[in-house]
């Protein structure tokens, strides 16, 4: 990956989907805060992207994605390749939060998210994450629901989970445990 030129997401980026305001506002805008290489290899239609998290605050915050769901009814599958992940997921419908789920997984550990959710890459750790994903390669990222809500439905701060204030009826948050291994649909991504 040495040789490849990642996007990379700044501070200026993130927009309002922090949770902490009052820091954002005196934090360096062109600070670095995760790297993306998209597209290092293709199978199928899907395209494999890999991303990499430093560990760091963002004031109370625990450093994140900025968050997004998919043009259709795309799916994605993380696997965490180095590090701690949590990857958090919620689904809208009628302008109503339906269900947020969060899934915690180390190294080895597989996410699928669901058509239709829009999701979250935490780094609750001390450590870099470096987390991969498969994708179909037509699939757009959308951005303007989470940037209208500033942010996703919790946040992860050092005081635990928050809710956002911005969304009304906010349901629990489950946790859910890490798939071991790709849906049979998904298991020529091994090959």
């Amino acid at each position: 990956m040495e040789n490849l030129n990642p996007d990379i997401r700044h501070l200026k980026d993130m927009g309002a989907v922090l949770y902490d305001k009052e820091w954002q506002k005196t934090a360096d805008p062109e600070m670095e805060l995760y790297y993306i290489y998209r597209g290092l290899k293709e199978k199928q239609g899907f395209r494999y992207d890999i991303t990499v998290i430093p560990a760091k605050m963002l004031g109370k915050e625990f450093i994140k994605t900025k968050g997004h769901k998919h043009s259709k009814d795309y799916g994605e599958v993380y696997i965490v390749l180095k590090g701690e992940a949590i990857f958090l997921m919620q689904k809208t419908k009628n302008n109503k939060i339906e269900d947020v789920c969060a899934v915690k997984g180390k190294k080895g550990a597989l996410c699928v998210i669901p058509p239709f959710y829009a999701h979250f890459t935490i780094n609750p750790s001390s450590k870099e994450l470096k987390i991969a994903n498969w994708l179909d390669k037509n699939c757009e990222n959308l951005y303007q629901d989470v940037q209208t809500k500033q942010g996703a439905c919790y946040f992860y701060t050092t005081n635990g989970w928050l809710k956002n204030e911005n969304y009304k009826n906010i349901p629990p948050l489950r946790f859910e445990q890490p798939q071991n291994s790709l849906p049979e649909k998904l298991s020529f991504l091994n090959e």
